[in-house]
């Protein structure tokens, strides 16, 4: 049983079923950073019907922010590939809310808004490959600190798709070089949660403030034996939502992920 106690003190070592149960009944509100340690955690971006399409078009053209692992059919909440019972519209522990490009607010589920024509995207995340960098013996300071990664805006263009174009979102950690040049290595195995880093050191060279986040997301400090290594980030929608003006559109908090049964290492390119 995933109690009120479990949830706040262990809920590192919840099994993913278990884990979206908490967050169904209302007793997990917390980020999903080290949530079912060894399962896939995903981005979420529902839109209309009559947008997906182009949406679909954009990750295409946009693999490194944006890698799908899996695509509703129109009006279903379901995503059968990624758990048996998960259903969207209650299975994160915060959802964000746009109209117009818009944001208008942030709810803890989606039931009252959901429609018949709405397709869901489930997006790679970068925390799965953070469990490889774990296992590899780099450290990870948010994790270590029970936080959110660090988010940012940068100043890189995306390839445009139609109605959809913004800039490219990151998300970055501080680590010393050996441990950049090792997990350099480790997560370019992994093209379906982002791969590689794309920027390594200087932050203004992209565009990027370390001292201003994205939606306040966690702490940007790097020590001055660290570089700042900068992966792209699944929240990179959140930001072409708001040029692209669909009438709606439902992402997640970030951080806030969407927890799945697939196993990490069924990511791994080799």
């Amino acid at each position: 049983m995933f109690s009120a106690e479990v949830t706040q003190r262990s809920w590192n070592n919840a099994d993913p079923r278990e884990a979206r149960r908490a967050i169904r009944s209302g007793l997990f509100k917390k980020h999903t950073a080290g949530v079912a340690p060894g399962y896939v955690q995903a981005n979420l971006c529902v839109l209309p019907k009559d947008w997906a399409d182009e949406f679909l078009l954009f990750c295409h053209r946009n693999p490194k922010p944006c890698p799908i692992l899996a695509l509703s059919d129109p009006g279903d909440p379901h995503l059968p590939s990624l758990g048996e019972d998960l259903d969207v519209r209650t299975d994160l522990s915060g959802y964000r809310v746009f109209k117009d490009g818009v944001f208008v607010e942030e709810r803890s589920d989606i039931l009252d808004l959901w429609r018949d024509d709405f397709v869901t995207f489930a997006i790679g995340c970068s925390f799965s490959f953070e469990e490889a960098l774990i296992e590899a013996g780099v450290p990870l300071k948010h994790i270590d600190r029970d936080e959110c990664v660090a988010v940012y805006g940068t100043s890189v263009d995306c390839a445009p798709a139609g109605r959809f174009r913004g800039k490219l979102v990151v998300s970055m950690r501080p680590l010393k070089p050996k441990d950049a040049i090792r997990a350099i290595q480790i997560t370019s195995r992994f093209p379906n949660v982002h791969g590689a880093p794309v920027h390594i050191g200087n932050p203004e060279m992209i565009g990027v403030n370390l001292a201003k986040t994205y939606l306040g997301t966690g702490a940007g400090d790097v020590a001055p034996d660290e570089l700042p290594v900068f992966w792209a980030c699944g929240v990179t929608p959140q930001s072409v939502v708001e040029n692209a003006r669909p009438p709606i559109c439902i992402t997640h908090v970030p951080g806030k992920m969407l927890v799945t049964d697939r196993r990490n290492t069924s990511l791994a390119s080799f």
